[in-house]
């Protein structure tokens, strides 16, 4: 069959979104202020830069004839297709986004959402994490999600507390050191 009888299937990427963390039912979408902002300049940076440069190369492209062994046309509408899709994604998620100010937060000793936790686990071991929103998780950087295992037992939590932690090797019991509340940037 001719290729230009075929039908380009606009699904193929669909992959990319079920890889987005998913928000409990029913939930919030809370986010931090500078997660939030990097949302929106990620959105802004797709909408104002990226997809006209995309669009421009694919009506290059389109306008040099034969689009189907046009490489620059065939990938340039698979970006767009990209872009598209994440655009969508975003806008849903800064629609649904509740930005939590952490600077409010009136108990300053105990776990909650934009909280960075120092806590030693049953080892003796001292961690730090920082409680965020879903779409700011960096595990590297010690930003865990507020749904997360760990999250959920540290909330509600005291400095001085020894928590239970159910982790796939048993309970673990877990101090919590310090408790405090500092303003990411952007």
């Amino acid at each position: 069959m001719n290729k230009a009888f075929v039908k380009e299937n606009d699904n193929d990427d669909d992959d990319l979104e079920i890889a987005a963390p998913e928000i409990p039912a029913g939930a919030k979408n809370y986010i931090t202020p500078a997660g939030y902002q990097r949302l929106k300049d990620e959105l802004l940076h797709l909408i104002d830069v990226e997809r006209p440069e995309v669009v421009r190369i694919v009506s290059w492209a389109a306008s040099n004839g034969d689009r189907s062994e046009n490489g620059d046309y065939i990938y340039g509408k698979r970006r767009l297709r990209e872009i598209d899709r994440r655009i969508r994604f975003l806008t849903k998620r800064l629609d649904l986004a509740e930005v939590v100010d952490t600077r409010r937060q009136e108990n300053q000793d105990q776990v909650f959402f934009g909280a960075q936790v120092h806590y030693a686990d049953g080892a003796g071991t001292e961690h730090t994490i920082m409680i965020v929103g879903v779409d700011e998780v960096d595990l590297e950087r010690g930003h865990v999600s507020w749904v997360s295992p760990i999250a959920r037992a540290l909330t509600k939590a005291r400095v001085g507390d020894t928590i239970s932690l159910r982790t796939p090797g048993g309970i673990e019991q877990i101090e919590i050191l310090d408790v405090s509340y500092p303003v990411l940037a952007a």
